[in-house]
């Protein structure tokens, strides 16, 4: 075993640390150290943080129900079937269909071009953020809504729109 001088550019510093060769492969145990402190933090970050992403593509159910709200502003709800095709297991038994309703939320630009061209039956590509209120119902009953505020929505389907795309309008 020799030691030689092994140069190691971590985190965009030059450092150079001692490096033990035994058969022609280099063990750094510095870098190694560092590296796992490094990797260490980065799984700390990865515990704290969160993502709210949820993406769709599927059927719109029924007509948009379009509002349009003070200084010209409109908010579009739509109802999106997403569907889970049926397959059958290796014994023969059949596994149905699985239709999934979501409420989709759409604000600004995005609700105009859902008000013009989006119809029953059209398919979209809808990205946004899952989001739940909580509200009371007539007798008294803690009620729970789940939506999707959308960010971005492409149509598919839809031969007047010419492919429309609105990312966040």
């Amino acid at each position: 075993m020799n030691f030689r001088s092994f140069v190691s550019i971590f985190e965009g510093k030059p450092r150079i640390y001692p490096a033990l060769a035994v058969k022609n492969i280099e063990v750094n145990f510095m870098f190694f150290a560092r590296l796992l402190v490094y990797l260490q933090n980065k799984l700390i970050i990865l515990l704290i943080m969160s993502v709210n992403k949820v993406i769709l593509i599927g059927n719109v159910g029924k007509d948009p129900e379009v509002r349009h709200l003070d200084r010209n502003m409109a908010v579009a709800n739509i109802v999106l079937a997403t569907t889970e095709r049926g397959y059958t297991l290796q014994n023969g038994t059949q596994v149905p269909d699985r239709t999934e309703w979501h409420n989709v939320v759409l604000w600004g630009g995005m609700a105009d071009v859902v008000e013009r061209y989006v119809r029953k039956g059209d398919k979209l590509y809808i990205e946004g953020k899952i989001r739940t209120n909580t509200y009371e119902d007539q007798s008294g009953i803690r009620r729970y809504r789940t939506e999707i505020h959308a960010d971005n929505m492409e149509l598919f389907s839809n031969k007047s729109a010419g492919g429309q795309s609105t990312e966040g309008k």
